[in-house]
Protein backbone atom coordinates (compact mmCIF):
# COMPACT_ATOMS: atom_id res chain seq x y z
CA UNK A 1 0.00 0.00 0.00
CA UNK A 2 1.12 3.50 -0.76
CA UNK A 3 2.20 6.07 1.85
CA UNK A 4 0.54 9.37 1.69
CA UNK A 5 2.97 12.05 1.76
CA UNK A 6 0.70 15.13 3.28
CA UNK A 7 3.39 17.62 1.49
CA UNK A 8 1.68 16.76 -1.73
CA UNK A 9 -1.63 18.85 -0.65
CA UNK A 10 -0.70 22.32 -1.32
CA UNK A 11 -2.78 25.49 -1.33
CA UNK A 12 -3.71 25.63 -4.34
CA UNK A 13 -3.41 22.18 -5.81
CA UNK A 14 -1.83 18.23 -5.52
CA UNK A 15 1.90 18.37 -6.73
CA UNK A 16 4.50 15.87 -5.79
CA UNK A 17 7.66 14.12 -7.63
CA UNK A 18 6.05 10.40 -9.16
CA UNK A 19 6.13 8.09 -8.56
CA UNK A 20 8.20 8.44 -5.34
CA UNK A 21 5.23 10.81 -3.65
CA UNK A 22 2.78 10.22 -6.64
CA UNK A 23 1.95 6.97 -7.91
CA UNK A 24 -1.36 4.98 -9.43
CA UNK A 25 -2.36 4.00 -6.35
CA UNK A 26 -2.24 7.67 -4.77
CA UNK A 27 -3.87 8.92 -8.05
CA UNK A 28 -6.56 6.55 -7.89
CA UNK A 29 -7.15 7.34 -4.46
CA UNK A 30 -7.41 11.06 -5.15
CA UNK A 31 -9.89 10.53 -7.97
CA UNK A 32 -12.22 9.00 -5.51
CA UNK A 33 -11.71 11.63 -3.17
CA UNK A 34 -12.53 14.26 -5.99
CA UNK A 35 -15.74 12.69 -6.33
CA UNK A 36 -16.61 12.73 -2.63
CA UNK A 37 -15.38 16.39 -2.10
CA UNK A 38 -17.28 18.40 -5.02
CA UNK A 39 -20.48 15.66 -5.81
CA UNK A 40 -20.40 16.16 -9.32
CA UNK A 41 -24.10 14.91 -9.29
CA UNK A 42 -25.90 18.25 -9.40
CA UNK A 43 -23.17 19.38 -12.92
CA UNK A 44 -24.49 16.11 -14.85
CA UNK A 45 -22.52 13.28 -13.06
CA UNK A 46 -19.15 14.26 -15.09
CA UNK A 47 -15.46 15.26 -14.40
CA UNK A 48 -13.74 16.73 -17.24
CA UNK A 49 -10.34 15.42 -16.92
CA UNK A 50 -7.08 17.30 -19.09
CA UNK A 51 -3.43 16.83 -18.93
CA UNK A 52 -0.30 18.09 -19.79
CA UNK A 53 2.85 16.86 -21.63
CA UNK A 54 4.20 15.54 -18.74
CA UNK A 55 5.33 11.91 -19.86
CA UNK A 56 3.63 10.38 -16.32
CA UNK A 57 0.30 12.22 -17.73
CA UNK A 58 -1.25 9.01 -19.35
CA UNK A 59 -0.32 7.00 -15.80
CA UNK A 60 -1.55 9.31 -13.83
CA UNK A 61 -4.94 9.79 -16.21
CA UNK A 62 -5.56 6.34 -16.27
CA UNK A 63 -5.66 5.76 -12.52
CA UNK A 64 -7.77 8.84 -11.74
CA UNK A 65 -10.02 8.06 -14.02
CA UNK A 66 -10.28 5.15 -12.65
CA UNK A 67 -10.78 6.27 -9.71
CA UNK A 68 -13.68 8.77 -10.80
CA UNK A 69 -15.64 5.87 -12.61
CA UNK A 70 -15.61 3.33 -9.53
CA UNK A 71 -17.48 6.10 -7.98
CA UNK A 72 -20.13 6.34 -10.02
CA UNK A 73 -19.47 9.12 -12.14
CA UNK A 74 -18.50 9.64 -15.85
CA UNK A 75 -14.78 11.59 -17.03
CA UNK A 76 -14.96 13.60 -20.04
CA UNK A 77 -11.20 13.59 -21.49
CA UNK A 78 -10.00 16.50 -23.20
CA UNK A 79 -6.77 14.59 -23.80
CA UNK A 80 -3.71 16.37 -24.23
CA UNK A 81 -4.43 20.66 -23.43
CA UNK A 82 -3.40 23.64 -21.95
CA UNK A 83 -4.61 24.46 -18.18
CA UNK A 84 -6.86 27.33 -19.78
CA UNK A 85 -8.52 25.02 -22.35
CA UNK A 86 -9.32 22.88 -19.64
CA UNK A 87 -11.02 26.08 -17.50
CA UNK A 88 -12.88 26.60 -20.50
CA UNK A 89 -14.58 23.03 -20.51
CA UNK A 90 -14.92 23.30 -17.52
CA UNK A 91 -17.03 26.51 -17.67
CA UNK A 92 -18.48 25.40 -20.62
CA UNK A 93 -19.59 21.92 -20.09
CA UNK A 94 -20.36 23.03 -16.15
CA UNK A 95 -18.43 19.93 -15.15
CA UNK A 96 -16.19 19.83 -12.21
CA UNK A 97 -12.50 19.36 -13.33
CA UNK A 98 -9.08 17.93 -12.86
CA UNK A 99 -6.21 19.11 -15.03
CA UNK A 100 -2.95 16.84 -14.86
CA UNK A 101 -0.25 18.97 -14.55
CA UNK A 102 2.86 20.21 -12.36
CA UNK A 103 2.81 23.77 -14.21
CA UNK A 104 6.45 24.81 -14.44
CA UNK A 105 8.43 22.41 -12.28
CA UNK A 106 10.57 20.31 -13.42
CA UNK A 107 10.16 16.47 -15.23
CA UNK A 108 9.63 14.78 -12.34
CA UNK A 109 6.83 16.57 -11.12
CA UNK A 110 3.05 16.12 -11.73
CA UNK A 111 -0.19 17.03 -9.96
CA UNK A 112 -4.04 17.96 -10.22
CA UNK A 113 -5.46 21.45 -10.31
CA UNK A 114 -8.84 20.91 -9.42
CA UNK A 115 -12.16 22.54 -10.10
CA UNK A 116 -15.55 22.51 -8.41
CA UNK A 117 -17.17 24.99 -10.49
CA UNK A 118 -16.11 27.77 -12.47
CA UNK A 119 -14.77 30.02 -12.00
CA UNK A 120 -14.06 28.44 -7.84
CA UNK A 121 -11.17 26.02 -7.59
CA UNK A 122 -10.03 23.61 -4.59
CA UNK A 123 -7.39 25.25 -2.38
CA UNK A 124 -5.86 24.25 0.62
CA UNK A 125 -8.75 26.06 2.70
CA UNK A 126 -11.61 24.97 0.30
CA UNK A 127 -11.71 21.15 -0.16
CA UNK A 128 -7.67 20.10 -0.45
CA UNK A 129 -7.32 19.57 3.15
CA UNK A 130 -10.79 17.48 2.94
CA UNK A 131 -9.18 15.04 -0.28
CA UNK A 132 -6.27 14.44 1.95
CA UNK A 133 -7.87 13.04 4.58
CA UNK A 134 -10.10 10.84 2.86
CA UNK A 135 -6.90 9.84 0.61
CA UNK A 136 -5.18 9.17 3.99
CA UNK A 137 -7.98 7.05 5.45
CA UNK A 138 -8.58 4.98 2.24
CA UNK A 139 -12.17 4.03 3.02
CA UNK A 140 -14.08 3.81 0.16
CA UNK A 141 -14.92 0.49 -0.33
CA UNK A 142 -15.87 -1.51 -3.21
CA UNK A 143 -17.34 0.28 -6.45
CA UNK A 144 -20.00 1.45 -7.40
CA UNK A 145 -22.53 -1.15 -9.34
CA UNK A 146 -23.11 1.16 -12.02
CA UNK A 147 -19.24 2.58 -12.90
CA UNK A 148 -19.40 5.26 -15.32
CA UNK A 149 -17.63 5.79 -18.58
CA UNK A 150 -15.00 7.78 -20.13
CA UNK A 151 -15.55 9.46 -22.98
CA UNK A 152 -13.93 12.20 -25.41
CA UNK A 153 -14.67 15.78 -25.82
CA UNK A 154 -12.00 17.88 -28.69
CA UNK A 155 -12.81 21.60 -27.64
CA UNK A 156 -9.93 23.00 -28.89
CA UNK A 157 -12.19 24.92 -31.35
CA UNK A 158 -14.69 26.38 -29.32
CA UNK A 159 -11.59 27.33 -27.14
CA UNK A 160 -10.13 29.01 -30.03
CA UNK A 161 -13.17 30.95 -30.89
CA UNK A 162 -13.86 32.09 -27.54
CA UNK A 163 -10.32 33.40 -26.97
CA UNK A 164 -10.39 35.30 -30.50
CA UNK A 165 -13.76 36.83 -29.47
CA UNK A 166 -12.23 38.63 -26.65
CA UNK A 167 -10.27 41.25 -29.15
CA UNK A 168 -11.15 43.26 -32.09
CA UNK A 169 -9.27 41.22 -35.07
CA UNK A 170 -10.41 43.53 -37.33
CA UNK A 171 -7.71 45.83 -35.70
CA UNK A 172 -4.78 43.38 -35.39
CA UNK A 173 -1.82 45.14 -37.37
CA UNK A 174 0.69 42.84 -39.60
CA UNK A 175 3.35 42.06 -36.27
CA UNK A 176 6.24 40.05 -35.85
CA UNK A 177 6.86 37.94 -32.55
CA UNK A 178 8.63 35.25 -31.31
CA UNK A 179 7.18 32.73 -29.26
CA UNK A 180 9.38 30.26 -27.04
CA UNK A 181 6.10 27.54 -25.90
CA UNK A 182 9.03 25.59 -24.20
CA UNK A 183 8.07 22.22 -24.90
CA UNK A 184 5.06 22.76 -23.19
CA UNK A 185 1.52 23.07 -24.08
CA UNK A 186 1.88 26.73 -25.49
CA UNK A 187 2.81 26.05 -29.21
CA UNK A 188 -0.13 24.13 -29.68
CA UNK A 189 -2.26 26.89 -28.30
CA UNK A 190 -0.26 29.54 -30.60
CA UNK A 191 -0.39 27.63 -33.52
CA UNK A 192 -4.40 27.42 -33.14
CA UNK A 193 -5.18 30.78 -32.52
CA UNK A 194 -2.43 32.81 -34.38
CA UNK A 195 -3.14 31.23 -37.70
CA UNK A 196 -6.21 33.15 -37.46
CA UNK A 197 -4.40 36.63 -37.60
CA UNK A 198 -1.91 38.89 -39.52
CA UNK A 199 0.99 38.11 -37.54
CA UNK A 200 4.32 36.54 -38.65
CA UNK A 201 4.97 33.79 -36.09
CA UNK A 202 9.14 33.16 -35.07
CA UNK A 203 8.54 29.56 -33.21
CA UNK A 204 10.65 28.23 -30.16
CA UNK A 205 10.48 24.67 -28.89
CA UNK A 206 6.65 23.96 -30.11
CA UNK A 207 6.44 20.50 -30.07
CA UNK A 208 5.21 18.90 -26.58
CA UNK A 209 7.95 17.29 -24.62
CA UNK A 210 7.68 16.26 -21.03
CA UNK A 211 11.05 15.78 -20.53
CA UNK A 212 11.50 19.77 -21.24
CA UNK A 213 14.45 19.41 -23.84
CA UNK A 214 15.78 22.17 -23.97
CA UNK A 215 15.21 24.48 -21.34
CA UNK A 216 13.19 24.49 -18.18
CA UNK A 217 9.45 25.20 -17.69
CA UNK A 218 9.24 28.26 -15.52
CA UNK A 219 10.50 31.40 -17.69
CA UNK A 220 10.46 33.57 -14.67
CA UNK A 221 14.16 32.28 -14.49
CA UNK A 222 16.36 34.16 -16.45
CA UNK A 223 17.99 30.98 -18.19
CA UNK A 224 14.79 29.98 -19.35
CA UNK A 225 14.03 32.78 -21.46
CA UNK A 226 17.64 33.99 -22.70
CA UNK A 227 17.18 32.71 -25.72
CA UNK A 228 13.71 34.44 -26.67
CA UNK A 229 15.36 37.28 -25.35
CA UNK A 230 18.37 37.08 -28.10
CA UNK A 231 16.17 36.21 -30.91
CA UNK A 232 13.70 39.13 -30.27
CA UNK A 233 16.52 41.25 -31.30
CA UNK A 234 17.83 39.22 -34.19
CA UNK A 235 14.57 38.97 -35.59
CA UNK A 236 14.08 42.41 -35.17
CA UNK A 237 10.68 41.11 -33.79
CA UNK A 238 8.14 43.58 -32.61
CA UNK A 239 7.91 41.54 -29.15
CA UNK A 240 8.60 38.02 -27.73
CA UNK A 241 6.16 35.45 -26.15
CA UNK A 242 7.04 32.60 -23.80
CA UNK A 243 4.75 30.45 -21.38
CA UNK A 244 4.92 27.93 -18.84
CA UNK A 245 4.63 23.78 -18.88
CA UNK A 246 0.46 23.99 -18.92
CA UNK A 247 0.52 27.70 -20.77
CA UNK A 248 -1.78 29.32 -17.95
CA UNK A 249 1.07 32.02 -17.62
CA UNK A 250 2.44 34.62 -19.89
CA UNK A 251 5.43 36.32 -20.08
CA UNK A 252 6.67 38.54 -22.81
CA UNK A 253 10.06 40.85 -24.00
CA UNK A 254 9.72 43.91 -25.24
CA UNK A 255 11.36 44.91 -28.79
CA UNK A 256 15.00 45.46 -27.37
CA UNK A 257 14.68 41.96 -25.72
CA UNK A 258 14.16 43.34 -22.36
CA UNK A 259 11.99 41.03 -20.15
CA UNK A 260 8.88 42.61 -18.97
CA UNK A 261 8.10 42.63 -15.35
CA UNK A 262 4.63 41.03 -14.53
CA UNK A 263 3.63 43.91 -12.42
CA UNK A 264 4.52 46.38 -15.47
CA UNK A 265 2.63 43.90 -17.98
CA UNK A 266 -0.14 44.46 -15.45
CA UNK A 267 -0.21 48.24 -15.09
CA UNK A 268 -0.43 48.42 -18.91
CA UNK A 269 -3.10 45.46 -19.86
CA UNK A 270 -5.16 46.88 -16.65
CA UNK A 271 -5.05 50.51 -18.61
CA UNK A 272 -6.41 49.20 -21.72
CA UNK A 273 -8.88 47.17 -20.01
CA UNK A 274 -10.26 50.78 -18.12
CA UNK A 275 -10.30 52.15 -21.85
CA UNK A 276 -13.34 49.92 -22.63
CA UNK A 277 -14.96 49.35 -19.44
CA UNK A 278 -14.43 52.98 -17.27
CA UNK A 279 -14.34 52.47 -13.45
CA UNK A 280 -13.63 48.55 -13.70
CA UNK A 281 -12.40 46.82 -10.39
CA UNK A 282 -8.83 45.60 -11.39
CA UNK A 283 -7.20 42.96 -8.74
CA UNK A 284 -3.62 43.11 -8.10
CA UNK A 285 -1.04 40.75 -5.93
CA UNK A 286 0.27 42.17 -2.78
CA UNK A 287 3.86 41.46 -4.14
CA UNK A 288 3.29 44.12 -7.31
CA UNK A 289 4.87 47.55 -7.68
CA UNK A 290 3.36 50.63 -6.66
CA UNK A 291 3.03 51.28 -10.29
CA UNK A 292 0.16 48.56 -11.09
CA UNK A 293 -2.39 50.49 -8.47
CA UNK A 294 -1.37 53.94 -9.44
CA UNK A 295 -1.84 53.39 -13.12
CA UNK A 296 -5.14 51.72 -12.33
CA UNK A 297 -6.70 54.74 -10.47
CA UNK A 298 -5.22 57.50 -12.89
CA UNK A 299 -7.01 55.14 -15.38
CA UNK A 300 -10.25 55.84 -13.35
CA UNK A 301 -10.56 52.04 -12.26
CA UNK A 302 -10.64 50.62 -8.35
CA UNK A 303 -7.30 48.75 -7.74
CA UNK A 304 -7.86 45.76 -5.03
CA UNK A 305 -5.06 44.32 -3.70
CA UNK A 306 -5.05 40.63 -3.03
CA UNK A 307 -3.46 37.39 -1.74
CA UNK A 308 -1.33 35.33 -3.99
CA UNK A 309 -2.88 32.37 -5.58
CA UNK A 310 -5.26 31.16 -8.45
CA UNK A 311 -8.11 30.02 -6.33
CA UNK A 312 -7.99 32.93 -4.23
CA UNK A 313 -7.75 35.32 -6.86
CA UNK A 314 -10.86 33.61 -9.10
CA UNK A 315 -13.25 33.92 -6.18
CA UNK A 316 -12.18 37.64 -5.70
CA UNK A 317 -12.85 38.33 -9.47
CA UNK A 318 -16.45 36.55 -9.39
CA UNK A 319 -17.06 38.43 -6.18
CA UNK A 320 -15.98 41.87 -6.97
CA UNK A 321 -17.12 41.66 -10.78
CA UNK A 322 -13.69 42.66 -11.64
CA UNK A 323 -12.65 43.04 -15.19
CA UNK A 324 -9.37 42.09 -15.26
CA UNK A 325 -6.48 40.35 -12.40
CA UNK A 326 -2.64 40.39 -12.61
CA UNK A 327 -0.13 38.26 -10.88
CA UNK A 328 3.61 39.28 -10.84
CA UNK A 329 4.61 35.93 -12.10
CA UNK A 330 2.73 36.26 -15.24
CA UNK A 331 -0.56 35.09 -14.31
CA UNK A 332 -3.31 36.95 -16.04
CA UNK A 333 -7.04 36.45 -15.22
CA UNK A 334 -10.44 37.72 -17.42
CA UNK A 335 -13.54 38.60 -16.16
CA UNK A 336 -14.96 37.53 -19.95
CA UNK A 337 -12.81 34.27 -19.63
CA UNK A 338 -14.96 32.85 -17.16
CA UNK A 339 -12.72 34.95 -14.39
CA UNK A 340 -9.61 31.96 -14.92
CA UNK A 341 -6.20 32.70 -16.05
CA UNK A 342 -4.79 32.35 -19.61
CA UNK A 343 -1.14 32.44 -21.21
CA UNK A 344 -2.87 32.64 -24.62
CA UNK A 345 -5.27 35.77 -23.97
CA UNK A 346 -2.51 38.19 -22.62
CA UNK A 347 -0.44 37.20 -25.85
CA UNK A 348 -3.54 38.88 -28.25
CA UNK A 349 -4.41 41.54 -25.76
CA UNK A 350 -0.45 43.08 -26.14
CA UNK A 351 -1.01 42.83 -29.95
CA UNK A 352 -4.32 44.53 -29.56
CA UNK A 353 -2.41 46.99 -27.74
CA UNK A 354 0.69 47.69 -29.97
CA UNK A 355 -1.96 47.46 -32.94
CA UNK A 356 -4.49 50.63 -30.75
CA UNK A 357 -1.44 52.31 -29.85
CA UNK A 358 1.02 52.32 -32.92
CA UNK A 359 4.11 52.34 -30.80
CA UNK A 360 7.00 50.22 -29.64
CA UNK A 361 6.39 47.95 -26.57
CA UNK A 362 9.43 49.72 -24.87
CA UNK A 363 7.65 52.73 -25.59
CA UNK A 364 4.65 52.10 -23.50
CA UNK A 365 6.83 50.19 -20.68
CA UNK A 366 9.47 53.53 -20.82
CA UNK A 367 7.02 55.48 -17.93
CA UNK A 368 6.91 53.22 -15.91
CA UNK A 369 10.67 51.97 -16.05
CA UNK A 370 11.51 55.71 -15.03
CA UNK A 371 9.69 55.94 -11.81
CA UNK A 372 9.43 52.44 -10.65
CA UNK A 373 12.33 50.63 -9.70
CA UNK A 374 11.72 46.82 -8.41
CA UNK A 375 14.14 44.03 -7.76
CA UNK A 376 11.90 41.66 -9.28
CA UNK A 377 10.80 38.23 -7.33
CA UNK A 378 14.11 36.79 -5.89
CA UNK A 379 13.76 32.71 -4.53
CA UNK A 380 15.71 32.32 -1.30
CA UNK A 381 16.00 28.55 -0.52
CA UNK A 382 15.54 28.38 3.40
CA UNK A 383 14.88 25.69 5.92
CA UNK A 384 13.29 28.04 8.74
CA UNK A 385 10.91 30.19 6.72
CA UNK A 386 8.86 30.97 9.96
CA UNK A 387 11.96 31.55 12.00
CA UNK A 388 13.35 33.98 8.87
CA UNK A 389 9.80 36.00 8.72
CA UNK A 390 9.87 36.65 12.31
CA UNK A 391 13.22 37.98 12.25
CA UNK A 392 12.13 40.43 9.39
CA UNK A 393 9.34 41.42 11.02
CA UNK A 394 11.11 42.62 14.28
CA UNK A 395 13.96 44.57 11.71
CA UNK A 396 11.17 46.19 10.23
CA UNK A 397 8.77 46.69 13.56
CA UNK A 398 8.81 50.53 12.92
CA UNK A 399 7.20 50.12 9.22
CA UNK A 400 3.53 49.35 8.33
CA UNK A 401 3.09 46.21 8.36
CA UNK A 402 0.59 43.59 6.44
CA UNK A 403 -0.01 39.99 6.79
CA UNK A 404 -2.66 39.09 4.35
CA UNK A 405 0.05 36.36 2.64
CA UNK A 406 3.72 36.32 4.37
CA UNK A 407 5.00 39.64 5.62
CA UNK A 408 4.56 43.08 3.50
CA UNK A 409 6.29 45.27 5.17
CA UNK A 410 5.61 49.65 3.97
CA UNK A 411 8.08 52.45 4.09
CA UNK A 412 7.15 56.08 2.64
CA UNK A 413 10.15 55.27 0.59
CA UNK A 414 9.79 51.35 -0.27
CA UNK A 415 8.78 48.50 0.73
CA UNK A 416 8.78 44.50 0.18
CA UNK A 417 6.61 41.48 0.69
CA UNK A 418 8.36 38.15 1.64
CA UNK A 419 6.18 34.88 1.58
CA UNK A 420 6.82 31.45 1.24
CA UNK A 421 6.76 29.40 -1.54
CA UNK A 422 3.74 26.58 -1.46
CA UNK A 423 5.56 24.55 -3.98
CA UNK A 424 9.09 24.58 -2.83
CA UNK A 425 11.37 25.16 0.30
CA UNK A 426 12.03 28.61 -0.82
CA UNK A 427 11.14 32.54 1.00
CA UNK A 428 10.10 34.86 -2.24
CA UNK A 429 11.10 38.38 -1.64
CA UNK A 430 9.39 41.68 -4.14
CA UNK A 431 10.30 44.71 -3.25
CA UNK A 432 10.48 48.18 -4.74
CA UNK A 433 11.53 51.66 -3.82
CA UNK A 434 11.76 55.48 -5.21
CA UNK A 435 15.19 55.18 -7.02
CA UNK A 436 17.50 52.61 -7.77
CA UNK A 437 20.29 52.88 -5.29
CA UNK A 438 17.81 52.77 -2.36
CA UNK A 439 16.29 49.28 -4.24
CA UNK A 440 19.58 47.75 -4.72
CA UNK A 441 20.63 48.82 -0.98
CA UNK A 442 17.28 47.52 0.60
CA UNK A 443 17.59 44.45 -1.38
CA UNK A 444 20.95 43.78 -0.35
CA UNK A 445 19.93 44.45 3.25
CA UNK A 446 16.96 42.21 3.41
CA UNK A 447 18.28 39.38 1.46
CA UNK A 448 21.43 39.58 4.40
CA UNK A 449 18.95 39.24 6.59
CA UNK A 450 17.06 35.98 5.09
CA UNK A 451 20.14 34.38 4.43
CA UNK A 452 22.14 34.96 7.87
Amino acid sequence: MSVVDPSIFKAYDIRGVVPEQLDEEIAYRIGRAFVRVVNPGRQGNQVVVGRDMRVSGPMLFAAVARGINDEGVDVIDIGMSATDMYYYACATTGAPGMMITASHNPKEYNGFKMVREMPYLLSGDEGIQEIRRLVEANRFGPAAAARGTVRTMDVREGFVTKVLSLIDVDRIEPLKVVIDAGNGMGGVMADAVYERLPVQLVRLYFEPDGTFPNHGGDPLLPENRAELEKRVVAENAHCGFAFDGDADRFFSVNDRGAFVPGDFMTALLAREFLRDHPGARVIYDLRASHAVPDTIRAAGGVPLMNRVGHAFIKKRMKDEDAVFAGEVTGHYYFRDFFCADSGIIPSLKVMEMLSRHHCKLSDLLKPLEEHYFISGEINVPVAQAAEKLARLEERYKDAQLLHLDGLSVEYPDWHFNVRPSNTEPLLRLNLEAKDPELMARKRDEVMEIIRS
